[in-house]
């Protein structure tokens, strides 16, 4: 691979699945020649706007018995189980619109409720913003049907990560067949939602072939959001006594992501900070454009046990001293 005037920005990567994996090794450019040229890319596409997202966390209940999450189905005797109304949905897209974000991100776990909820909100929350608003939801597998009602009543965007391409690890860690994933994520793109994916880094059993095919898998079903997140060990989960997933690979995962879906949204997500102070920062350092803002109910907002204890509640004033530490920007949806 030549490196030579990638870091200018003007040039967009075609990488071979053995390119991809030395970098991740890094066997590749210095870890700062590649975030350098991921942030070149970002700029070229995006100047120094960060996307900034308010979500609200629906549900803690989940069908799902993932063995990395606290919130699977055989924890449901150690949750405080809640399910938001409408209303609630409603109130807190008030405090996101009065907070300058015009992305309201709905996530929740996967249950057959939530649709109906999502549905008759949308509409409302669309009806407090007097500017263009994107609605941006995360509440996993649904039938076809689902998704077009959503897409109806306003949903624009969806996130359905994959978390590994690798079919027989996804189902030793979630019970469920990838291609029921994918069969949900082919929807997704052919009912016109801007979609995204993404991977788990260092989920046990993944090696870094797995990490290089789920990054080619978002490239090739030409999605318009990716992420990478750090493996979080979690307890009370079968997996709670594993080491956690590797900050440095998960960099290098994101910058490589910017450089080959050069125009994708990005997230700095949370799990690098609960993992490593200043990971969300690093996140950006490595070319992400995407910042997460929680508007939860604060009653509920420890409830939500995504990653157990370890957790850590993203807040809009961390936020804008992020981004001015950066150098960047509050930006808004570019959907909307």
């Amino acid at each position: 691979m030549d490196w030579n005037g990638v870091g200018t920005g003007h040039l967009e990567m075609e990488m071979t699945k053995q390119e991809i994996i030395e970098t991740l090794l890094g066997q590749g450019p210095p870890d700062e020649v590649l975030f350098s040229s991921a942030r070149a890319v970002r700029e070229r596409h995006f100047l120094s706007n960060v996307v900034l997202r308010g979500v609200v966390e629906l549900t803690n209940k989940c069908r799902v018995n993932c063995d990395y999450c606290p919130m699977r189905r055989d924890n449901a005797h150690n949750l405080s189980p809640y399910l938001l109304t409408q209303d609630d949905l409603v109130d807190r897209a008030a405090r996101i619109r009065d907070a300058s974000i015009n992305v309201v991100f709905i996530q929740g776990g996967e249950i057959p409720q939530s649709t109906d909820i999502i549905e008759g909100a949308i509409p409302r929350i669309i009806d407090l913003f007097e500017s263009p608003v994107e609605i941006l939801l995360n509440v996993g597998n649904k039938t076809r049907e689902e998704y077009r009602r959503l897409r109806s009543a306003g949903a624009s965007s969806y996130i359905l990560k994959h978390e590994t391409a690798n079919s027989q690890l996804y189902f030793r860690h979630k019970h469920e067949r990838l291609d029921a994933r994918l069969r949900c994520l082919h929807d997704l793109l052919d009912l016109g939602f801007h979609v995204g994916t993404g991977t788990i880094i260092g989920l046990p059993g993944q090696t870094v072939e797995d990490v290089a095919e789920d990054i080619l898998l978002a490239k090739e079903h030409g999605v318009h959001m990716v992420s990478a997140s750090p493996f979080v060990p979690a307890p009370g989960t079968p997996l709670a006594g594993e080491a956690s997933g590797s900050v440095e690979t998960t960099l290098r995962a994101i910058a490589l992501m910017r450089l080959i879906l050069p125009g994708a949204l990005i997230p700095s997500v949370s799990a690098l900070e609960a993992i490593q102070g200043g990971g969300q920062g690093s996140g950006l350092h490595a070319g992400a454009n995407v910042l997460t803002v929680n508007f939860s109910t604060p009653e509920r907002v420890n409830d939500y046990l995504i990653y157990g204890d370890a957790r850590y509640i993203v807040k809009l004033d961390y936020v804008r001293n992020l981004l001015r530490d950066h150098g960047l920007i509050a930006g808004h949806s570019i959907w909307a």
